[in-house]
């Protein structure tokens, strides 16, 4: 079972490995496709197993928990470990035709898949110290990706970016000491165990809410966000892709894990401000997205408003409320992802992401135009993509309870959404270009074409299937609210007899 666990962890650091030590060789480049459909297959299983089990766990070394190295997979672990893989090797393919050779040679392959292995240890692991290990694994090797290219941007973008991330690093690192302080423990299931004896649960609240700021600058949660618009449009698009889909969605699961797990004597007051905070960086996020003129730019901010969905489904803590978090979660991987391949693609075509500059692309590449429309349209929630069921559930989960202001709020956003989309829309596929230039792809040769489109056109029939086919994914995000509200099996499968 620790091998089931640790193989998803493992196969990415391999695959960095080989792809550096092969660097300066063509098939360097295949080693992180090859790598990546390996780290797929290593979640699958993984996946097969805890749909089998409910919760696998592992204790590395032979050290019983708490206080050795604890790997474990519930539902929500084990999708998000699935949907890395999925998102890993599909921009891996992307990258084949969108990073330099000189960029290949720096090192890009082996740091990007140095950072999808410690998004894979940040969702597996078991105790708080070797998630703040994770995340630094995260953060160094993003960073490098950042400012791979040298540019004066780039190096701008990548300076705010690490600024704002170490600040939230020292404040989870004086979280944990003080979390430790208290309880004597940093396992996660321990500390679920331990947290409700500790007599000072005032201080309790305080830790609680520093680990809220420390995770909500990861996840770009208002006011924490502004690092995220300022930084995702410089690199290779590639990079942005795997920023976007991945990056924030680690600070959510985080949020999700702490407090629902740990942190859940004072949710009339904790829970309270995390709803707060959803209804603000929803509205902040999509206003920000309406004033930019450039695709990426746009799309970054989308991502701090649709992180606001999924904090909402935390705050509301309803077993479907927290359905709609999760199914969101799996949802906007996906199509946020995949809209910033699409905006690479669209570069190349036209020359410029700026909607001022570029136009013409339905008629001269209707393909792309409608591998467009498909992630864009489940982004504003247009029925039956994923993004309207994963919108109606919140909505639905929120009426419920009658929380009819935060509803409304996600309603709004969500035809707000629509306006972004559109202007996207109209500017870079409708309208004629304004120099009277025809975008074009013949510009690309066939090969690189191929592996810039296939993962697209992928991405876009996942998102298809979600949407049309929502029961087993509802179903499975049910379940995996289920077993976040109700921690026993968590604890018994952790902690064993000890619990």
């Amino acid at each position: 079972m620790s091998w089931l666990l640790a193989s998803p962890l493992v196969l990415p650091f391999l695959t960095a490995v080989f792809a550096f030590l092969l660097r300066h060789r063509s098939v360097g480049r295949w080693v992180s496709v090859v790598g990546n459909a390996a780290l797929l297959a290593a979640a699958m299983f993984l996946m097969v197993e805890v749909l089998a089990a409910g919760i696998v766990s592992g204790q590395m070394g032979g050290w019983a928990a708490p206080f050795g190295i604890t790997l474990v997979a519930d539902y929500l672990s084990a999708v998000m470990v699935v949907i890395t893989a999925i998102t890993g090797l599909a921009v891996a393919v992307y990258a084949l035709g969108d990073v330099t050779e000189r960029a290949e040679y720096l090192g890009f392959h082996a740091l990007y898949n140095i950072l999808i292995g410690g998004v894979v240890g940040a969702f597996i692991t078991g105790d708080l110290f070797n998630l703040y290990v994770w995340f630094e694994v995260m953060l160094i090797s993003s960073f490098g990706l950042l400012i791979l290219g040298g540019s004066k941007a780039q190096i701008d973008g990548g300076v705010k970016y690490v600024t704002l991330n170490l600040i939230s690093t020292i404040l989870f690192l004086s979280g944990i000491g003080l979390l430790y302080g208290m309880t004597g423990t940093l396992n996660l299931a321990d500390l679920a165990r331990t947290v409700p004896t500790v007599e000072n649960q005032g201080l309790v609240t305080v830790v609680a809410m520093m680990f809220m700021v420390a995770f909500g600058v990861k996840a770009a949660v208002f006011p924490l966000f502004f690092w995220l618009p300022a930084s995702y449009h410089t690199p290779f698009f590639s990079v942005s892709a795997v920023f976007a889909g991945l990056l924030t969605k680690v600070g959510v699961y985080a949020l999700i894990r702490m407090f629902t797990l740990v942190f859940t004597l004072d949710v009339a007051f904790t829970h309270t401000i995390l709803l707060w905070v959803a209804a603000l960086t929803m509205i902040t996020g999509v206003l920000g997205a309406a004033a930019q003129n450039d695709i990426r730019k746009i799309l970054s901010f989308h991502i701090v408003s649709q992180i606001g969905y999924m904090i909402m489904g935390l705050a509301l803590m309803t077993p479907f409320a927290l359905a709609g978090a999760v199914f969101y979660l799996v949802h906007h991987i996906i199509v946020k992802a995949n809209l910033f391949l699409i905006a690479g693609v669209a570069e190349r075509a036209a020359g410029s992401t700026d909607l001022g500059r570029i136009g013409g692309l339905y008629k001269s590449a209707p393909l792309l135009a409608v591998l467009f429309l498909i992630p864009a349209f489940s982004l504003a929630g247009f029925p039956p993509l994923s993004g309207f069921w994963a919108k109606y559930v919140l909505v639905a989960a929120a009426l419920d309870i009658q929380a009819w202001v935060i509803a409304g709020v996600a309603l709004v956003v969500g035809l707000l959404t629509i306006f972004s989309m559109t202007k996207i829309w109209a500017e870079a596929f409708w309208k004629a270009h304004p120099d009277g230039i025809a975008p074009t792809l013949d510009r690309i040769d066939a090969g690189t074409r191929r592996r810039l489109i296939l993962p697209i056109a992928a991405l876009a029939g996942l998102t298809m299937i979600i949407g049309l086919y929502p029961e087993p994914f509802v179903g499975f995000a049910e379940t995996a609210a289920a077993q976040l509200l109700n921690p026993q099996a968590y604890i018994a499968a952790v902690l064993g007899d000890a619990s």
